[in-house]
């Protein structure tokens, strides 16, 4: 693990140089359209960030970004097929948190994605809210665990599937606190929520562009959000760390490549990505979203995916997760 770290660190510094293609040809990229290749369906909240940050990027360096949707195994396929694409710009994966727990969720990929891909640039990061049902007795975070503790293997937690952010959500404030929650995985956000609406569950960490209209209309409230700091469109909702000390989810969307991608193609995305993030409106579209810009260099993109890839394997290997 340490020394895939390394290597991963060494490549967002600059090590790819060494491999592919000539400086003139990295300087004229892109030549030719460019494909984002998106390891979920269309329509979500990744597809939808994807779409907006190929755009812009379409727009600025005068070649179309086309988002290629190749949903399946929690975004692995995505992620193998950039892989084994020819390290030249062409082909990019959009990233999000699911890279860093997938190594530690499935037994059998085919890639280390630490060591094989490398990393441009962070998008946005955005936490997701702890909702309850209003029937459910409580209304603050000491009184949610005070619940659960005196209702042990009674309190049920939907979530997107097993593995999910949601899910680990769940799972952190089970090994940071020892309440007793009882896990009920579904087949997307939707069906989670749906239930959590019907009644059928207690509670759900779910995004906050899911959650916030379902909570101003009084169907659903929110207990806490699962980032380090309150989020600008929920200001009035606290922090789970404000009671948990320390505690922190907070997913991320982010681009690689595939490793050995000409430092000069990577510095010319990273560059573009972020003068996007810099721009006021697309701050305002990201913060409609429940997120915020994501901005920094290869190697704080690359930090971030090492330390959520090392924070979650504890916490998977404390529920004891497995997918296949």
């Amino acid at each position: 693990m340490e020394l895939a770290r390394r290597h991963f660190m060494q490549q967002a510094a600059g090590a790819a140089t060494l491999a592919f293609g000539s400086r003139a040809h990295a300087q004229s990229y892109p030549a030719r359209p460019v494909r984002l290749v998106v390891g979920f369906t269309p329509g979500g909240g990744n597809d939808i960030v994807a779409r907006i940050i190929g755009q812009w990027l379409s727009d600025r360096l005068g070649q179309s970004f086309v988002v290629d949707n190749k949903p399946g195994a929690a975004s692995s396929i995505a992620a193998e097929l950039v892989v084994r694409a020819a390290p030249d710009g062409y082909t990019l994966l959009f990233v999000g948190l699911a890279h860093a727990t997938n190594a530690a969720l499935y037994e059998n990929l085919t890639y280390n994605f630490i060591r094989d891909i490398a990393p441009v640039s962070g998008l946005i990061r955005y936490p997701n809210v702890m909702v309850v049902h209003p029937s459910l007795p409580a209304t603050t975070v000491p009184e949610f665990l005070a619940y659960g503790r005196a209702h042990p293997g009674k309190v049920n937690v939907s979530s997107a599937g097993n593995g999910s952010a949601g899910h680990l959500c769940a799972e952190l404030l089970k090994m940071m606190t020892g309440v007793e929650l009882v896990h009920i995985p579904y087949r997307g956000n939707g069906p989670a929520l749906a239930d959590l609406l019907a009644g059928q569950v207690a509670v759900t960490f779910a995004s906050s562009s899911s959650a916030m209209g379902y909570v101003a209309s009084g169907k659903l409230r929110a207990l806490a959000v699962t980032g380090a700091e309150r989020i600008e469109s929920l200001p009035d909702v606290p922090t789970i760390a404000e009671f948990v000390p320390g505690y922190e989810m907070t997913a991320w969307y982010g681009i690689g490549a595939p490793r050995n991608t000409p430092a000069e193609i990577v510095d010319t995305l990273n560059r573009e990505i972020n003068s996007a993030l810099a721009a006021s409106d697309m701050k305002a579209r990201f913060t409609e979203l429940g997120g915020t810009v994501l901005r920094g260099s290869p190697a704080d993109f690359a930090r971030l995916i090492a330390s959520d890839t090392e924070k979650w394997a504890k916490v998977i290997k404390f529920a004891g997760i497995k997918l296949t």
